[in-house]
């Protein structure tokens, strides 16, 4: 069975939401910071055994998740 993916807003996300955003698909724990101070800006952070990657993301952009 194919996932199936649907768009939300960057403020909506919430912590463990397996994300897909420019073609860069965050999983696992996922957490969200913002960056350097600027309260236009989050990053994803995938934190897992196999991979530790940050994504920066504007919070006015949509990105997609599957699973929830």
């Amino acid at each position: 069975m194919a996932d199936t993916w649907r768009s939300i807003s960057v403020d909506d996300v919430q912590p463990g939401d397996r994300i897909r955003h420019r073609e860069q698909e965050i999983h696992g724990r996922t957490g969200r910071l913002t960056v350097l101070g600027m309260d236009t800006m989050v990053c994803f952070i995938e934190d897992t055994p196999t991979r530790w990657h940050a994504h920066p993301a504007a919070r006015a952009q949509e990105v997609e998740i599957t699973g929830r």
